[in-house]
Protein backbone atom coordinates (compact mmCIF):
# COMPACT_ATOMS: atom_id res chain seq x y z
CA UNK A 1 0.00 0.00 0.00
CA UNK A 2 1.42 3.86 -1.17
CA UNK A 3 2.27 6.10 1.63
CA UNK A 4 -0.48 8.74 1.84
CA UNK A 5 0.24 11.59 0.23
CA UNK A 6 0.59 15.15 1.86
CA UNK A 7 -2.19 17.01 1.54
CA UNK A 8 -1.55 20.52 -0.69
CA UNK A 9 -2.06 23.42 1.91
CA UNK A 10 -5.57 24.91 1.11
CA UNK A 11 -5.06 28.88 -0.20
CA UNK A 12 -7.04 30.91 2.08
CA UNK A 13 -9.77 33.65 0.17
CA UNK A 14 -9.49 36.87 0.65
CA UNK A 15 -11.79 38.96 -0.36
CA UNK A 16 -10.51 41.74 -2.41
CA UNK A 17 -12.66 44.27 -0.20
CA UNK A 18 -11.30 43.30 2.90
CA UNK A 19 -8.49 45.92 4.50
CA UNK A 20 -5.92 43.87 4.93
CA UNK A 21 -6.35 42.89 1.16
CA UNK A 22 -6.14 46.34 -0.11
CA UNK A 23 -3.12 46.95 2.05
CA UNK A 24 -1.02 43.84 0.71
CA UNK A 25 -2.14 45.37 -2.57
CA UNK A 26 -0.62 48.49 -1.85
CA UNK A 27 2.56 47.10 -0.34
CA UNK A 28 3.12 45.00 -3.52
CA UNK A 29 2.42 48.18 -5.87
CA UNK A 30 6.40 48.83 -4.62
CA UNK A 31 9.72 47.06 -5.40
CA UNK A 32 11.71 48.19 -2.36
CA UNK A 33 9.52 49.11 1.03
CA UNK A 34 9.31 53.45 1.27
CA UNK A 35 11.01 53.57 4.33
CA UNK A 36 13.92 51.60 2.44
CA UNK A 37 13.67 54.59 -0.22
CA UNK A 38 13.35 57.13 1.89
CA UNK A 39 16.54 56.53 3.11
CA UNK A 40 18.34 56.13 -0.01
CA UNK A 41 17.23 59.19 -0.60
CA UNK A 42 17.77 61.08 2.67
CA UNK A 43 21.29 59.07 2.38
CA UNK A 44 22.19 61.12 -0.96
CA UNK A 45 20.98 64.39 0.32
CA UNK A 46 22.75 64.15 3.48
CA UNK A 47 26.11 63.82 1.74
CA UNK A 48 25.10 67.10 -0.64
CA UNK A 49 24.47 68.59 2.57
CA UNK A 50 27.60 68.16 3.95
CA UNK A 51 29.82 68.02 0.56
CA UNK A 52 28.44 70.44 -2.17
CA UNK A 53 29.97 73.43 -2.86
CA UNK A 54 27.57 76.54 -3.16
CA UNK A 55 27.47 76.79 -6.89
CA UNK A 56 25.28 80.08 -6.78
CA UNK A 57 26.43 83.46 -5.39
CA UNK A 58 22.86 84.40 -5.19
CA UNK A 59 22.34 81.68 -2.54
CA UNK A 60 24.86 83.35 -0.43
CA UNK A 61 24.02 86.68 -0.75
CA UNK A 62 20.31 86.41 -1.21
CA UNK A 63 19.63 83.63 1.10
CA UNK A 64 22.84 82.82 3.97
CA UNK A 65 23.76 86.54 4.50
CA UNK A 66 19.55 87.68 5.11
CA UNK A 67 19.20 84.79 7.35
CA UNK A 68 22.58 85.84 8.79
CA UNK A 69 21.03 89.11 9.69
CA UNK A 70 17.67 87.67 11.46
CA UNK A 71 19.87 85.25 13.56
CA UNK A 72 22.94 87.66 13.97
CA UNK A 73 21.71 91.37 13.81
CA UNK A 74 24.22 91.77 10.75
CA UNK A 75 24.83 90.90 7.22
CA UNK A 76 25.12 91.79 3.65
CA UNK A 77 22.01 93.06 1.91
CA UNK A 78 21.22 93.01 -2.07
CA UNK A 79 19.20 95.39 -3.65
CA UNK A 80 16.41 92.59 -4.02
CA UNK A 81 15.75 93.25 -0.08
CA UNK A 82 15.83 96.99 -0.03
CA UNK A 83 12.24 98.39 0.46
CA UNK A 84 12.27 100.26 -2.53
CA UNK A 85 12.32 97.38 -4.36
CA UNK A 86 11.51 94.59 -2.02
CA UNK A 87 11.37 91.80 -4.76
CA UNK A 88 12.21 88.70 -1.67
CA UNK A 89 10.02 87.45 0.77
CA UNK A 90 11.35 87.41 4.56
CA UNK A 91 8.89 84.43 5.02
CA UNK A 92 10.95 82.20 3.46
CA UNK A 93 13.95 83.58 4.80
CA UNK A 94 12.48 83.48 8.30
CA UNK A 95 11.68 79.76 8.22
CA UNK A 96 15.15 78.76 7.69
CA UNK A 97 16.67 81.34 10.20
CA UNK A 98 14.09 79.39 12.66
CA UNK A 99 15.75 76.46 11.56
CA UNK A 100 19.11 77.86 12.31
CA UNK A 101 18.23 79.37 15.77
CA UNK A 102 16.84 75.65 17.06
CA UNK A 103 20.68 74.67 16.63
CA UNK A 104 22.05 77.50 18.83
CA UNK A 105 19.60 75.69 21.55
CA UNK A 106 21.80 72.25 21.13
CA UNK A 107 25.10 71.99 22.43
CA UNK A 108 28.17 72.76 20.96
CA UNK A 109 26.38 75.16 18.65
CA UNK A 110 28.52 77.94 16.40
CA UNK A 111 27.78 79.29 13.82
CA UNK A 112 29.35 77.19 11.10
CA UNK A 113 27.10 74.16 12.86
CA UNK A 114 23.96 76.55 11.85
CA UNK A 115 24.76 76.48 8.30
CA UNK A 116 25.04 72.82 8.37
CA UNK A 117 21.86 71.88 10.70
CA UNK A 118 19.68 73.77 7.96
CA UNK A 119 21.32 71.98 5.47
CA UNK A 120 20.42 68.78 7.02
CA UNK A 121 17.02 70.00 7.48
CA UNK A 122 16.81 70.80 3.89
CA UNK A 123 18.18 67.20 3.08
CA UNK A 124 15.56 65.89 5.03
CA UNK A 125 12.21 67.79 3.73
CA UNK A 126 13.96 67.12 -0.11
CA UNK A 127 14.02 63.15 1.02
CA UNK A 128 10.33 63.04 2.31
CA UNK A 129 9.19 65.26 -0.87
CA UNK A 130 11.55 63.09 -3.14
CA UNK A 131 9.93 59.87 -1.47
CA UNK A 132 6.01 60.47 -1.51
CA UNK A 133 6.69 61.20 -5.37
CA UNK A 134 8.22 58.11 -5.69
CA UNK A 135 5.11 56.67 -3.62
CA UNK A 136 2.53 57.98 -6.28
CA UNK A 137 4.35 56.70 -9.02
CA UNK A 138 5.15 53.45 -7.93
CA UNK A 139 1.08 52.93 -7.01
CA UNK A 140 -0.25 54.82 -10.75
CA UNK A 141 2.39 53.96 -12.72
CA UNK A 142 4.48 50.72 -12.15
CA UNK A 143 7.12 49.82 -9.29
CA UNK A 144 9.80 49.76 -11.79
CA UNK A 145 9.20 53.05 -12.96
CA UNK A 146 10.06 53.94 -9.37
CA UNK A 147 13.37 52.39 -8.82
CA UNK A 148 14.78 54.17 -12.05
CA UNK A 149 13.00 57.20 -10.94
CA UNK A 150 15.19 56.90 -7.28
CA UNK A 151 18.26 55.51 -9.72
CA UNK A 152 17.76 58.58 -11.77
CA UNK A 153 17.85 61.40 -9.11
CA UNK A 154 20.24 60.13 -6.26
CA UNK A 155 23.02 59.00 -8.93
CA UNK A 156 22.67 62.34 -10.35
CA UNK A 157 24.92 65.78 -9.94
CA UNK A 158 21.58 67.45 -10.53
CA UNK A 159 20.39 66.34 -7.37
CA UNK A 160 23.58 66.76 -5.11
CA UNK A 161 23.52 70.48 -6.48
CA UNK A 162 19.90 71.20 -5.75
CA UNK A 163 18.84 68.50 -3.13
CA UNK A 164 20.14 71.04 0.04
CA UNK A 165 20.42 74.58 -1.79
CA UNK A 166 19.17 77.20 0.02
CA UNK A 167 17.19 78.86 -3.16
CA UNK A 168 13.80 79.09 -3.66
CA UNK A 169 14.33 77.05 -6.65
CA UNK A 170 15.29 74.13 -4.84
CA UNK A 171 11.78 74.97 -2.53
CA UNK A 172 9.67 75.15 -5.27
CA UNK A 173 11.16 71.63 -6.18
CA UNK A 174 10.12 70.62 -3.07
CA UNK A 175 6.97 71.84 -3.46
CA UNK A 176 6.33 70.79 -7.02
CA UNK A 177 7.03 67.18 -5.83
CA UNK A 178 4.79 67.44 -3.09
CA UNK A 179 1.99 68.45 -5.58
CA UNK A 180 2.70 66.23 -8.01
CA UNK A 181 2.47 63.45 -5.77
CA UNK A 182 -1.21 64.46 -5.07
CA UNK A 183 -2.02 64.79 -8.59
CA UNK A 184 -0.54 61.99 -9.77
CA UNK A 185 -2.46 59.37 -6.84
CA UNK A 186 -5.80 59.13 -7.37
CA UNK A 187 -6.13 56.33 -4.59
CA UNK A 188 -8.46 57.53 -1.88
CA UNK A 189 -9.69 59.96 -4.28
CA UNK A 190 -8.73 63.22 -6.30
CA UNK A 191 -6.72 65.84 -4.21
CA UNK A 192 -6.52 68.50 -6.27
CA UNK A 193 -6.88 71.02 -3.54
CA UNK A 194 -3.93 69.37 -1.47
CA UNK A 195 -1.74 69.70 -4.81
CA UNK A 196 -2.76 73.54 -5.85
CA UNK A 197 -2.04 74.29 -2.28
CA UNK A 198 1.98 72.61 -2.53
CA UNK A 199 2.38 74.11 -6.04
CA UNK A 200 1.05 77.79 -4.20
CA UNK A 201 3.51 77.01 -1.33
CA UNK A 202 6.29 76.84 -3.83
CA UNK A 203 5.34 79.89 -6.32
CA UNK A 204 4.33 82.54 -3.42
CA UNK A 205 7.01 81.47 -0.74
CA UNK A 206 9.63 80.19 -2.89
CA UNK A 207 9.83 80.97 -6.88
CA UNK A 208 6.20 82.35 -7.82
CA UNK A 209 7.07 81.04 -11.78
CA UNK A 210 7.39 77.46 -10.15
CA UNK A 211 3.57 77.25 -9.90
CA UNK A 212 3.18 76.89 -13.75
CA UNK A 213 4.53 73.10 -13.46
CA UNK A 214 0.91 72.29 -12.43
CA UNK A 215 -1.05 73.57 -15.44
CA UNK A 216 -0.79 69.89 -16.96
CA UNK A 217 -2.20 68.88 -14.30
CA UNK A 218 -4.62 71.35 -13.88
CA UNK A 219 -5.75 71.00 -17.61
CA UNK A 220 -6.35 67.15 -17.17
CA UNK A 221 -8.64 67.60 -14.12
CA UNK A 222 -10.48 69.89 -17.27
CA UNK A 223 -10.60 67.62 -19.63
CA UNK A 224 -11.98 65.25 -17.94
CA UNK A 225 -14.65 67.15 -16.12
CA UNK A 226 -15.59 68.20 -19.32
CA UNK A 227 -16.12 64.67 -20.76
CA UNK A 228 -17.55 63.81 -17.76
CA UNK A 229 -21.51 63.93 -16.61
CA UNK A 230 -22.76 67.48 -14.83
CA UNK A 231 -21.64 65.90 -11.04
CA UNK A 232 -18.59 65.31 -12.06
CA UNK A 233 -18.15 68.88 -13.52
CA UNK A 234 -19.09 70.49 -10.14
CA UNK A 235 -16.81 68.25 -8.04
CA UNK A 236 -13.89 69.43 -10.32
CA UNK A 237 -14.74 72.61 -9.92
CA UNK A 238 -15.17 72.26 -6.40
CA UNK A 239 -11.97 71.10 -5.89
CA UNK A 240 -10.28 73.98 -7.89
CA UNK A 241 -11.84 76.39 -6.30
CA UNK A 242 -10.73 75.46 -2.83
CA UNK A 243 -7.05 75.45 -4.09
CA UNK A 244 -7.19 79.15 -5.33
CA UNK A 245 -8.95 80.23 -1.69
CA UNK A 246 -6.25 78.37 -0.28
CA UNK A 247 -3.53 80.07 -2.66
CA UNK A 248 -4.88 83.43 -1.95
CA UNK A 249 -4.88 82.76 2.06
CA UNK A 250 -1.06 81.71 1.10
CA UNK A 251 -0.52 85.00 -0.79
CA UNK A 252 -2.33 87.15 2.07
CA UNK A 253 -0.33 85.36 4.91
CA UNK A 254 2.81 86.37 3.24
CA UNK A 255 1.95 89.89 2.16
CA UNK A 256 1.34 90.42 6.18
CA UNK A 257 5.29 89.05 7.48
CA UNK A 258 6.14 90.64 4.47
CA UNK A 259 4.18 94.04 5.75
CA UNK A 260 5.87 93.05 8.88
CA UNK A 261 9.58 93.11 7.61
CA UNK A 262 9.20 96.52 4.83
CA UNK A 263 6.60 97.90 6.80
CA UNK A 264 4.80 98.82 4.11
CA UNK A 265 2.47 96.78 2.23
CA UNK A 266 4.53 94.27 -0.54
CA UNK A 267 3.56 91.19 -2.37
CA UNK A 268 7.03 89.64 -3.22
CA UNK A 269 5.98 87.31 -5.74
CA UNK A 270 4.33 90.24 -7.67
CA UNK A 271 7.45 92.51 -7.31
CA UNK A 272 9.32 89.17 -8.46
CA UNK A 273 6.93 88.59 -11.35
CA UNK A 274 6.78 92.27 -12.54
CA UNK A 275 10.29 92.81 -12.37
CA UNK A 276 11.51 89.89 -14.42
CA UNK A 277 8.79 90.54 -17.45
CA UNK A 278 7.72 94.20 -16.72
CA UNK A 279 11.05 95.59 -16.10
CA UNK A 280 11.79 99.37 -17.85
CA UNK A 281 15.63 99.32 -16.51
CA UNK A 282 16.38 96.08 -17.93
CA UNK A 283 15.70 93.33 -16.02
CA UNK A 284 17.35 90.31 -15.72
CA UNK A 285 19.11 90.05 -18.65
CA UNK A 286 21.39 92.67 -17.33
CA UNK A 287 23.08 89.82 -15.05
CA UNK A 288 23.96 87.90 -18.23
CA UNK A 289 22.39 86.38 -21.60
CA UNK A 290 23.25 82.64 -23.00
CA UNK A 291 22.37 80.80 -25.99
CA UNK A 292 19.20 78.52 -26.87
CA UNK A 293 21.03 75.62 -26.09
CA UNK A 294 22.34 76.34 -22.61
CA UNK A 295 19.87 74.14 -20.70
CA UNK A 296 20.54 71.45 -23.17
CA UNK A 297 24.20 71.26 -22.25
CA UNK A 298 23.89 71.78 -18.47
CA UNK A 299 21.36 69.20 -18.15
CA UNK A 300 23.36 66.46 -20.34
CA UNK A 301 26.36 67.21 -17.82
CA UNK A 302 24.13 66.82 -14.59
CA UNK A 303 21.83 63.75 -15.69
CA UNK A 304 24.13 62.32 -18.78
CA UNK A 305 22.05 59.35 -20.22
CA UNK A 306 18.93 60.30 -18.45
CA UNK A 307 18.40 63.90 -20.06
CA UNK A 308 18.83 61.68 -23.05
CA UNK A 309 16.19 59.43 -22.12
CA UNK A 310 13.81 62.27 -20.82
CA UNK A 311 13.85 64.17 -23.88
CA UNK A 312 12.86 61.10 -26.10
CA UNK A 313 10.40 59.79 -23.07
CA UNK A 314 7.17 61.47 -24.91
CA UNK A 315 8.27 60.35 -28.58
CA UNK A 316 9.33 56.58 -26.71
CA UNK A 317 5.86 56.38 -26.07
CA UNK A 318 3.84 57.54 -28.86
CA UNK A 319 6.08 54.78 -30.78
CA UNK A 320 5.14 51.89 -28.27
CA UNK A 321 1.61 53.30 -28.59
CA UNK A 322 1.63 52.81 -32.08
CA UNK A 323 3.02 49.21 -32.23
CA UNK A 324 1.39 47.70 -28.82
CA UNK A 325 -1.31 45.68 -29.33
CA UNK A 326 -2.56 46.31 -25.72
CA UNK A 327 -6.16 47.60 -24.83
CA UNK A 328 -4.87 50.51 -22.76
CA UNK A 329 -7.94 52.88 -22.13
CA UNK A 330 -7.86 56.71 -23.28
CA UNK A 331 -7.29 57.61 -19.67
CA UNK A 332 -4.60 55.69 -18.63
CA UNK A 333 -3.01 57.23 -21.85
CA UNK A 334 -3.69 60.73 -21.76
CA UNK A 335 -2.79 60.79 -17.76
CA UNK A 336 1.04 59.28 -19.04
CA UNK A 337 1.32 61.97 -21.26
CA UNK A 338 0.41 64.71 -18.71
CA UNK A 339 2.91 62.94 -16.63
CA UNK A 340 5.13 63.77 -19.05
CA UNK A 341 4.23 67.19 -20.32
CA UNK A 342 5.76 69.10 -17.07
CA UNK A 343 9.19 68.63 -17.83
CA UNK A 344 8.73 69.73 -21.84
CA UNK A 345 6.93 72.90 -21.02
CA UNK A 346 9.79 74.15 -18.47
CA UNK A 347 12.47 72.76 -20.79
CA UNK A 348 10.92 75.09 -23.53
CA UNK A 349 9.90 78.45 -22.18
CA UNK A 350 13.22 79.06 -20.27
CA UNK A 351 15.40 78.09 -23.19
CA UNK A 352 13.23 80.72 -24.76
CA UNK A 353 14.54 83.38 -22.18
CA UNK A 354 17.73 84.84 -22.70
CA UNK A 355 19.09 84.63 -19.37
CA UNK A 356 19.69 81.74 -18.09
CA UNK A 357 20.79 80.08 -14.94
CA UNK A 358 21.24 76.51 -13.81
CA UNK A 359 19.16 76.43 -10.82
CA UNK A 360 15.74 77.76 -12.85
CA UNK A 361 15.83 74.08 -14.02
CA UNK A 362 15.65 73.27 -10.26
CA UNK A 363 11.62 72.44 -10.02
CA UNK A 364 11.92 70.66 -13.57
CA UNK A 365 14.66 68.20 -12.18
CA UNK A 366 11.91 65.51 -10.31
CA UNK A 367 10.24 65.23 -13.44
CA UNK A 368 12.95 64.80 -15.90
CA UNK A 369 13.90 61.64 -13.74
CA UNK A 370 10.49 60.83 -14.11
CA UNK A 371 10.39 61.42 -17.80
CA UNK A 372 13.78 59.40 -18.15
CA UNK A 373 12.12 56.20 -15.76
CA UNK A 374 8.95 55.62 -18.03
CA UNK A 375 11.43 55.89 -20.98
CA UNK A 376 13.74 53.21 -19.86
CA UNK A 377 10.40 51.08 -18.47
CA UNK A 378 9.17 51.59 -21.85
CA UNK A 379 12.06 50.43 -23.51
CA UNK A 380 12.69 47.25 -21.79
CA UNK A 381 9.01 46.36 -21.76
CA UNK A 382 9.11 46.40 -25.80
CA UNK A 383 12.58 44.54 -25.52
CA UNK A 384 11.07 41.92 -23.27
CA UNK A 385 8.06 41.55 -25.00
CA UNK A 386 9.49 41.27 -28.84
CA UNK A 387 8.18 38.81 -30.71
CA UNK A 388 10.62 35.61 -30.68
CA UNK A 389 11.11 35.27 -34.84
CA UNK A 390 12.42 39.00 -34.35
CA UNK A 391 15.95 40.28 -34.74
CA UNK A 392 15.71 41.92 -30.50
CA UNK A 393 13.35 38.66 -30.04
CA UNK A 394 16.44 36.32 -30.68
CA UNK A 395 19.33 38.11 -28.62
CA UNK A 396 19.57 35.88 -25.55
CA UNK A 397 17.72 37.25 -22.28
CA UNK A 398 20.85 37.47 -20.35
CA UNK A 399 22.75 39.66 -23.10
CA UNK A 400 19.61 42.10 -23.09
CA UNK A 401 20.18 42.22 -19.14
CA UNK A 402 23.96 42.58 -19.39
CA UNK A 403 23.36 45.98 -21.81
CA UNK A 404 20.99 47.28 -19.64
CA UNK A 405 23.09 46.89 -16.61
CA UNK A 406 26.17 48.06 -18.05
CA UNK A 407 24.51 50.99 -19.49
CA UNK A 408 22.90 51.62 -15.91
CA UNK A 409 26.53 51.34 -14.15
CA UNK A 410 27.80 53.86 -16.42
CA UNK A 411 25.39 56.30 -16.29
CA UNK A 412 25.76 55.95 -12.48
CA UNK A 413 29.71 55.98 -12.66
CA UNK A 414 29.70 59.10 -14.86
CA UNK A 415 27.57 60.79 -11.86
CA UNK A 416 29.48 60.13 -9.42
CA UNK A 417 32.70 61.04 -10.92
CA UNK A 418 31.04 64.49 -11.53
CA UNK A 419 29.68 64.51 -8.11
CA UNK A 420 33.73 63.78 -6.64
CA UNK A 421 35.01 65.86 -9.47
CA UNK A 422 32.80 69.21 -8.29
CA UNK A 423 33.76 68.23 -4.45
CA UNK A 424 37.29 68.10 -4.77
CA UNK A 425 37.68 70.86 -7.46
CA UNK A 426 35.44 73.66 -5.81
CA UNK A 427 35.08 73.44 -2.02
CA UNK A 428 38.01 75.02 -1.07
CA UNK A 429 35.50 78.09 0.15
CA UNK A 430 33.85 75.73 2.96
CA UNK A 431 36.98 74.64 4.77
CA UNK A 432 39.79 78.22 4.62
CA UNK A 433 37.86 80.28 7.33
CA UNK A 434 38.36 77.27 9.99
CA UNK A 435 41.58 79.42 11.65
CA UNK A 436 39.76 82.55 12.04
CA UNK A 437 38.05 81.64 14.72
CA UNK A 438 41.67 81.20 16.32
CA UNK A 439 43.44 83.93 15.10
CA UNK A 440 40.93 86.41 13.99
CA UNK A 441 39.46 89.13 16.71
CA UNK A 442 36.54 91.19 17.32
CA UNK A 443 35.50 93.54 14.87
CA UNK A 444 37.77 92.45 12.28
CA UNK A 445 37.13 92.41 8.47
CA UNK A 446 38.03 89.75 6.08
CA UNK A 447 38.27 91.21 2.68
CA UNK A 448 37.03 90.13 -1.09
CA UNK A 449 38.61 91.49 -4.24
CA UNK A 450 38.20 89.06 -7.16
CA UNK A 451 36.74 86.39 -5.19
CA UNK A 452 34.00 88.09 -3.77
CA UNK A 453 31.45 85.68 -5.31
CA UNK A 454 33.36 82.16 -3.99
CA UNK A 455 31.97 83.96 -0.27
CA UNK A 456 30.17 81.08 1.31
CA UNK A 457 28.37 83.74 4.13
CA UNK A 458 28.91 85.26 7.04
CA UNK A 459 28.25 81.84 8.53
CA UNK A 460 32.12 80.79 8.33
CA UNK A 461 33.28 84.28 10.14
CA UNK A 462 33.18 84.74 14.04
CA UNK A 463 30.77 86.47 15.83
CA UNK A 464 31.40 90.65 14.83
CA UNK A 465 33.78 89.47 11.95
CA UNK A 466 32.46 91.13 9.15
CA UNK A 467 32.97 90.66 5.03
CA UNK A 468 34.20 93.78 3.07
CA UNK A 469 35.05 94.25 -0.38
CA UNK A 470 37.95 95.59 -1.66
CA UNK A 471 38.02 96.95 -5.33
CA UNK A 472 38.40 94.59 -8.53
CA UNK A 473 38.30 94.56 -12.25
CA UNK A 474 33.94 93.40 -11.31
CA UNK A 475 32.20 96.66 -12.50
CA UNK A 476 28.73 95.62 -11.27
CA UNK A 477 26.32 96.28 -8.13
CA UNK A 478 27.77 94.67 -5.22
CA UNK A 479 25.92 94.04 -1.66
CA UNK A 480 25.41 96.52 1.10
CA UNK A 481 24.79 95.83 4.29
CA UNK A 482 21.67 95.59 6.44
CA UNK A 483 21.64 98.44 8.74
CA UNK A 484 22.18 97.71 12.32
CA UNK A 485 20.73 100.33 14.44
CA UNK A 486 19.30 99.66 17.27
CA UNK A 487 17.84 102.02 19.97
CA UNK A 488 14.49 103.55 19.13
CA UNK A 489 14.60 101.67 15.50
CA UNK A 490 12.37 98.50 17.10
CA UNK A 491 13.14 94.75 15.85
CA UNK A 492 15.42 94.04 12.72
CA UNK A 493 15.00 97.46 11.85
CA UNK A 494 18.16 96.73 8.76
CA UNK A 495 14.60 95.20 6.99
CA UNK A 496 12.65 98.41 6.50
CA UNK A 497 15.08 101.35 7.10
CA UNK A 498 16.04 103.29 3.92
CA UNK A 499 18.93 102.33 1.97
CA UNK A 500 21.64 103.69 -0.28
CA UNK A 501 23.98 102.81 -3.19
CA UNK A 502 21.59 99.84 -4.21
CA UNK A 503 19.78 100.28 -7.82
CA UNK A 504 18.20 97.45 -9.68
CA UNK A 505 20.12 98.51 -13.08
CA UNK A 506 23.39 96.38 -11.76
CA UNK A 507 25.31 99.63 -11.70
CA UNK A 508 28.67 99.39 -9.79
CA UNK A 509 28.53 101.73 -6.05
CA UNK A 510 32.01 102.80 -5.14
CA UNK A 511 30.60 103.20 -2.07
CA UNK A 512 30.66 99.56 -1.16
CA UNK A 513 34.71 99.31 -1.57
CA UNK A 514 37.10 100.03 1.16
CA UNK A 515 40.72 100.23 1.41
CA UNK A 516 42.89 97.32 1.24
CA UNK A 517 45.10 98.71 4.28
CA UNK A 518 41.34 98.49 6.52
CA UNK A 519 41.71 94.64 6.05
CA UNK A 520 42.91 92.41 8.44
CA UNK A 521 42.30 89.10 6.50
CA UNK A 522 41.74 89.30 2.77
CA UNK A 523 40.33 85.98 0.59
CA UNK A 524 42.34 85.51 -2.92
CA UNK A 525 42.76 82.86 -5.56
CA UNK A 526 46.43 82.01 -7.16
CA UNK A 527 46.52 80.21 -10.63
CA UNK A 528 49.85 79.26 -11.05
CA UNK A 529 49.08 77.44 -14.50
CA UNK A 530 47.95 81.08 -15.80
CA UNK A 531 50.93 83.20 -14.82
CA UNK A 532 53.22 80.94 -16.79
CA UNK A 533 51.60 82.64 -19.56
CA UNK A 534 54.25 84.83 -21.73
CA UNK A 535 52.05 87.49 -21.95
CA UNK A 536 50.73 86.93 -18.40
CA UNK A 537 49.80 90.29 -16.36
CA UNK A 538 47.88 90.74 -13.07
CA UNK A 539 44.67 93.11 -13.74
CA UNK A 540 45.57 96.70 -12.16
CA UNK A 541 42.89 96.35 -9.24
CA UNK A 542 43.84 92.42 -9.09
CA UNK A 543 47.29 92.03 -7.95
CA UNK A 544 48.50 88.62 -6.60
CA UNK A 545 47.68 88.97 -3.25
CA UNK A 546 49.01 85.91 -2.20
CA UNK A 547 53.06 85.79 -3.75
CA UNK A 548 52.44 89.64 -1.90
CA UNK A 549 54.83 88.01 0.91
CA UNK A 550 55.90 91.47 2.12
CA UNK A 551 52.15 92.57 3.14
CA UNK A 552 50.56 88.84 3.76
CA UNK A 553 51.44 86.16 4.95
CA UNK A 554 49.10 83.09 4.18
CA UNK A 555 47.01 81.61 7.19
CA UNK A 556 45.39 78.99 4.77
CA UNK A 557 44.93 77.22 1.50
CA UNK A 558 43.41 74.67 -0.32
CA UNK A 559 43.73 73.62 -3.68
CA UNK A 560 41.12 75.21 -6.29
CA UNK A 561 40.62 73.95 -9.87
CA UNK A 562 41.59 76.28 -12.30
CA UNK A 563 38.89 76.10 -14.64
CA UNK A 564 40.88 78.44 -17.56
CA UNK A 565 43.89 75.85 -17.77
CA UNK A 566 41.63 72.93 -17.57
CA UNK A 567 40.52 71.22 -20.69
CA UNK A 568 36.83 69.97 -20.75
CA UNK A 569 36.37 66.47 -19.62
CA UNK A 570 38.52 66.76 -16.61
CA UNK A 571 37.04 70.01 -15.99
CA UNK A 572 33.39 67.48 -16.45
CA UNK A 573 34.19 64.71 -14.71
CA UNK A 574 36.70 63.61 -11.82
CA UNK A 575 40.08 62.06 -13.65
CA UNK A 576 42.43 60.94 -11.06
CA UNK A 577 45.95 62.90 -11.47
CA UNK A 578 47.99 59.75 -12.51
CA UNK A 579 51.43 59.88 -14.29
CA UNK A 580 49.69 57.22 -16.58
CA UNK A 581 47.57 60.17 -17.44
CA UNK A 582 47.86 62.26 -20.43
CA UNK A 583 49.01 65.97 -19.66
CA UNK A 584 45.95 67.51 -21.03
CA UNK A 585 43.46 65.24 -19.54
CA UNK A 586 45.06 66.28 -15.90
CA UNK A 587 43.14 69.16 -13.98
CA UNK A 588 45.14 72.33 -13.20
CA UNK A 589 45.26 73.44 -9.87
CA UNK A 590 45.57 76.96 -8.16
CA UNK A 591 44.91 77.20 -4.44
CA UNK A 592 41.71 79.22 -2.77
CA UNK A 593 43.92 81.19 0.26
CA UNK A 594 43.02 82.89 3.32
CA UNK A 595 45.75 85.57 4.15
CA UNK A 596 46.38 87.80 7.59
CA UNK A 597 47.84 91.30 6.84
CA UNK A 598 51.22 91.54 8.38
CA UNK A 599 52.26 93.85 11.45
Amino acid sequence: MPPPTAEAPKKEFVHPKAKHAKKQAIRDAYAIEPISAFYIFLGANMIAALFAPIQDCDETFNYWEPTHYLSHGYGLQTWEYSPDYAIRSWLYVALHAIVGNIRRLLPHSNKVAEFYFVRYALALVCALSQTLMWRAVCLALNPRIGLFFIVALVSSPGNFHSSTAFLPSSFAMYMAMLGAAAFINWRGGLKTSRAMFFFAVGGVIGWPFAAALCAPFLMEEVVFALVGDKDRFFEAAHRVIRGVVAAGLLVFGDMLVNTFFYRKVEIASWNIVKYNIFSKTGGPELYGTEPWDFYFKNLALNFNIWFVLALFSLPILLLQKLLSKSAETFQTGFRTVVFLTPFYMWLAIFSLQPHKEERFMYPAYPFLALNAALAIHTLLAAFGNADAKSLVGKIPAKLKLAVVAFGLLLSINVGLARIYGLYTAYSAPLSIYQPLFEVGGEGDSVCFGKDWYRFPSSYFLPRDMHAKFIRSEFRGLLPGEFSEAGTGFGLFSGTWLPTSGLNDRNEEDPGKYIDPKSCVFLVDTQFPEQQKALDWKAPPNEPDFVADSEHWEIVKCEKFMDPASTSFLPRALWLPDWEIIPEKLRRKWGRHCLLQRKQ
